[in-house]
């Protein structure tokens, strides 16, 4: 109940469009295709670009910059793909990362702690590619023997 009594920041959509990669959410027409093709809502369903833009259209501030879903974002630019605004979710999402830190919501550290793990899965998934092209030639194509190609690599990855 006390996140729905919040107060209401009307220059929050101001807010945003001004920081760099913000410009564009003011465009948005909360449509959904945003979240009908993210693949974090595949895993998680809880986390919805549509509602974190929607949020920010009517000057939820505090709920936005406080909620940890902000960072759930993989910017993928899946959405974007599907936007019929060309709104760049992605964009928008590191806009309010830095907002959220700038504003004290997030310590700078944990901003950096993210980037480092962006860094990470993007190593882990071209490594995880290698081994399934590397299986792709020999005869077992099953799902076993490409996972134990990967769980070899994974063995072999120096982080």
């Amino acid at each position: 109940m006390a996140n729905e009594n919040r107060a209401v920041d009307h220059n929050f959509k101001y807010d945003v469009a001004a920081q760099p990669g913000g410009e564009q959410i003011k465009f948005c027409f909360s449509c959904g295709t945003c979240t009908a093709g993210c693949p974090v809502t595949e895993v998680d369903p809880r986390y919805s670009p549509r509602r974190i833009i929607r949020q920010v259209l009517l000057g939820q501030r505090e709920r936005v910059l406080s909620n940890p879903l902000l960072w759930f974002c993989e910017t993928c630019y899946a959405c974007s793909a599907y936007c019929p605004q060309n709104v760049k979710f992605g964009d928008v999402m590191r806009a309010l990362r830095e907002m959220a830190v700038a504003e004290g919501y997030f310590q700078p550290e944990f901003l950096q702690r993210v980037r480092n793990v962006d860094r990470l899965s993007h190593a882990i998934r071209l490594e995880l590619i290698q081994a399934a092209l590397e299986t792709r030639d020999q005869s077992d194509m099953s799902l076993e023997g490409v996972a134990a190609a990967v769980a070899q690599k994974i063995k072999e990855w120096k982080v």
